[in-house]
């Protein structure tokens, strides 16, 4: 597949449909899990939203300029437009700042893809790797399979004192997920 630009979205993609598969995360806490994040420190999951709230996206993997994306992904639905969801949390980030907010990204990419992409597009905030799917594991996250890839599909999570409280699950269109979630702090 020739090369495409991961900043932008094509207007055709395919809507994801909701399995059903995040309807019981509300309720539950984060696993005990240690993934190492962009700046090179481990985040303890377990203590993401400990005495505020946290927002963790998720999504299956960043593109880079010039490199051909996996087979047929912009017919996967769901799959393109993890670097437009991770620049729009970017973009408002201070909004969650100012709310007291921490966000923070994960997806099953290398740490050295993460360290990358988060100093290309400039992110003020941790991204973490989760190569080996452990949180998909410990909370029976949606994945899917491409190239012989495992990846997870895109979903947000809300965190409140350890807790989840909110789950934003198929997220469409990524690029309008952290608008999404900052309406739904404000409400």
């Amino acid at each position: 597949m020739a090369a495409t630009d991961p900043y932008t979205l094509p207007d055709d993609l395919p809507v994801p449909e909701d399995d059903g598969a995040a309807d019981d995360l509300p309720g539950r806490s984060l696993p005990a899990l240690s993934l190492i994040a962009t700046a090179g420190e481990p985040i303890d999951l377990a203590g993401l939203g400990r005495g505020g709230t946290a927002v963790l996206f998720i999504y299956p993997r960043t593109g880079r300029p010039g490199e051909s994306l996996p087979s047929g992904w912009d017919m996967i639905p769901g799959a393109r437009g993890c670097t437009p969801q991770s620049c729009a949390f970017r973009d408002l980030h201070g909004e969650f700042a100012e709310r007291g907010v921490e966000v923070v990204g994960l997806s099953a990419q290398k740490h050295e893809d993460q360290m990358e992409f988060a100093e290309r597009v400039h992110l003020q905030f941790a991204v973490l790797s989760d190569e080996s799917l452990e949180l998909a594991t410990g909370l029976d996250l949606p994945t899917f399979e491409v190239d012989g890839m495992t990846l997870y599909k895109r979903l947000t999570l809300v965190i409140r004192d350890g807790k989840i409280v909110k789950t934003f699950y198929p997220v469409f269109p990524p690029d309008r997920n952290a608008a999404d979630v900052l309406a739904w702090l404000a409400a």
